[in-house]
């Protein structure tokens, strides 16, 4: 089925006065018109709307003496705050003040002279909306041997980093031999390390702890740390990607290039 146009059918026992009304507050304008009916268009989305007299012999007789009692003629706008103090302004009959549900509906009513009930509807949407972009779209990361930093005493694998989609974290993962023994550093962010095989003895400030695999360890930003495998192991790392590395007795910080 394919609708070329909507039409709302409104009976009514003043058809000037409603036709007056919508006119006047709603910007419909008269496409036909004789004595006790009328045919209302207006530009948009809106429905056409058809007055006809209460009594009118054109309609059936079972339904010549109802009225649009109980209805709702409904539209969705744009900018209702500034429709709600124009129409108010107007002396237009508001018989619901705008009202926000819970449901994020916002609303007020109108009541024309013949008690046809007229609601304006704007959706609230969050103060800042996302934009669909590339700084908000979905980043799937496959690891790559590019990615693969090799030191002396561990394998960095670079994970999410700013150069590879992120806006806000690094992460990556570390492999290291059994009785490998990285060097003393501090790091400008807080960490997040999580033992995914193995075991790591890790020193901070003096203190050192056995962290086993599905073990999570916080370590603080500034602060002198060393990480040992006492047997192998793989460690995941997470951590703000504006941060810097140190190093006890050099001058200058440097960043981690598995991590940028």
């Amino acid at each position: 089925m394919h609708v070329s146009a909507s039409t709302l059918s409104l009976t009514v026992a003043d058809v000037d006065a409603s036709r007056d009304f919508l006119c006047t507050h709603l910007g419909y304008e008269v496409a036909m018109a004789q004595d006790g009916f009328a045919s209302l268009t207006r530009e948009g989305a809106a429905a056409d709307i058809v007055l006809l007299r209460k009594g009118t012999e054109v309609l059936p007789a079972e339904q010549r003496d109802r009225e649009a009692g109980g209805l709702i003629l409904a539209l969705t706008v744009t900018g209702l705050d500034a429709e709600e103090a124009r129409l108010r302004a107007a002396g237009a009959p508001i018989t619901m003040p705008l009202r926000e549900e819970p449901w994020g509906e916002r609303l007020f009513q109108m009541t024309d002279p013949n008690g046809v009930v007229v609601q304006l509807v704007e959706w609230a949407v969050p103060d800042h909306p996302a934009e669909p972009n590339e700084n908000t779209a979905l980043h799937v990361i496959t690891p790559a041997s590019e990615s693969v930093t090799v030191s002396p005493n561990a394998a960095m694998t670079g994970l999410a980093a700013p150069s590879r989609g992120s806006a806000e974290l690094s992460t990556w993962t570390v492999a290291m031999e059994a009785g490998a023994t990285g060097p003393e550093h501090s790091i400008s962010r807080e960490q997040v390390w999580t033992v995914t095989a193995g075991a790591l003895e890790v020193t901070c400030d003096g203190r050192t702890e056995k962290v086993s695999a599905g073990q999570t360890l916080i370590l603080p930003a500034d602060r002198i740390r060393r990480i040992h495998a006492p047997e192998q192991a793989e460690a995941h790392i997470s951590m703000r990607s504006d941060r810097v590395a140190s190093v006890p007795g050099t001058e200058g910080s440097r960043e981690l290039p598995w991590a940028r």
